[in-house]
């Protein structure tokens, strides 16, 4: 996009659409093996927690979004129900690198967020790893802490993985 065509057209809506669930999927085993060279353990493990929210999620409790930059897939996100009564976690954060700088992170973050309040959690919990670090500036500027981390061998390399939370309450 060129200047002169003025500002992007930037939309969050539900992922809803056919194709949503594959691109996430998609676009995250494409973004971190170019980026960070993680195998397709780490798209596996996306695909699961697409699989688990597609077979059945309680929409007044649980949601999924896309961002769109001028009508293209750029980001996405989820809200699901934690085995912790109370406890929501956010998954699948994800911003296309081409859509980076446009605050498409914090938008995503602000819709889970919206809907914790409304289904009335307490606790909204996430897991990522110490290297991702625009995601975890977007994380603590929404408030979450960390509660702690760990080394661990996933997806090709050695990693920090970390826990954060955030109360709602």
């Amino acid at each position: 996009m060129s200047p002169q065509d003025g500002p992007p057209h930037v939309v969050v809506r539900p992922a809803d659409r056919p194709g949503d669930l594959g691109w996430v999927v998609m676009a995250h085993g494409e973004c971190y093996a170019e980026q960070f060279g993680w195998d397709g353990e780490f798209e596996a493990m996306v695909a699961r927690i697409v699989a688990d929210y597609a077979a059945g999620h309680d929409p007044a409790r649980e949601g999924a979004w896309i961002a769109e930059v001028d009508g293209e897939r750029a980001g996405c996100v989820f809200l699901v129900a934690a085995d912790e009564p109370g406890t929501a976690k956010l998954r699948t954060l994800l911003v296309t690198p081409k859509a980076r700088g446009l605050g498409l992170g914090n938008r995503l973050v602000e819709q889970c967020l919206d809907l914790a309040r409304a289904a009335g959690y307490r606790r909204v919990t996430l897991w990522t790893n110490s290297l991702l670090v625009s995601a975890r500036r977007i994380y603590e500027a929404h408030g979450f802490t960390l509660a702690d981390e760990s080394p661990h061998h996933s997806f090709g390399h050695d990693l920090v993985g970390q826990n954060w939370t955030l109360d709602l309450a």
